[in-house]
């Protein structure tokens, strides 16, 4: 996996998105907001993290808006 700063990831155990602030070898700092609104960041295994796809807004749905 390919991961780069700003990236969004997710334990492969499931849990909330996370935002990949920096990637050293087989380590990835992670930061993510908690339900009060605190930040939190942690260092995780490589190993444990699952890139996610970020969806595209679909044009029709901005056109329907407009109307």
């Amino acid at each position: 996996m390919d991961l780069k700063a700003g990236d969004v990831v997710m334990l492969k155990s499931g849990g909330q998105p996370l935002t990949v602030a920096e990637v050293r070898q087989d380590e990835v700092l992670c930061l993510w907001m908690g339900m009060e609104g605190d930040l939190f960041r942690e260092t995780l295994p490589l190993a444990t993290l699952v890139q996610v796809e970020e969806e595209e807004e679909d044009d029709e749905d901005e056109e329907e808006d407009e109307e």
